[in-house]
């Protein structure tokens, strides 16, 4: 009998800057540094400003620039079935994580938080959206990011051993 795999999902407005960045950094990390784990990642928005769009120019760049491709991800809004398929959902902010709490049906089994503060990130506990900034924004998001992956998948290896 083989286990259901650990599903996340990672939210943030718009799915084009933050939710991919997380998403490619996870399955990076996860290829790279915990192949045994049995987790699968996905990234999805609150709004859908930008459904079926790849991820922002800016964003892509920095991944690059670490190894990470997101080219192949495109941009979706959060259904309800999300918060029964998925066993974890990250929020970016605050903002997503209400609109998420709104969103989620009663008898959902998904547990809901922002991503930072679930990883234990030490200083803000938000991931700022640097959608409107310069490509140092996405670099400091990417940053932030990185940060909380590498510690998320310390706690899966904790959890799931």
């Amino acid at each position: 009998m083989t286990r259901e795999p650990f599903r996340i999902l990672f939210v943030c407005l718009g799915n084009i800057c933050r939710s991919p960045t997380a998403e490619g950094v996870v399955r990076h990390l996860l290829a790279s540094r915990a192949p045994e784990l049995e987790v699968e990642v996905d990234s999805a928005g609150t709004g859908d400003y930008h459904v079926g769009s790849a991820p922002d120019q800016r964003a892509q760049r920095a991944a690059r620039l670490h190894g990470i491709d997101l080219g192949d991800l495109r941009a979706r809004q959060v259904e309800a079935k999300d918060f029964e398929r998925f066993d974890l959902i990250l929020a970016m902010d605050r903002q997503n994580l209400q609109a998420l709490e709104v969103m989620r049906p009663r008898a959902s089994r998904a547990e809901l938080a922002l991503f930072l503060e679930y990883t234990g990130h030490p200083g803000a506990p938000e991931v700022p959206d640097p959608y409107q900034g310069t490509a140092d924004d996405f670099e400091l998001a990417l940053d932030l990011i990185q940060a909380a992956s590498r510690r998320l998948i310390a706690l899966l290896r904790e959890q799931h051993a």
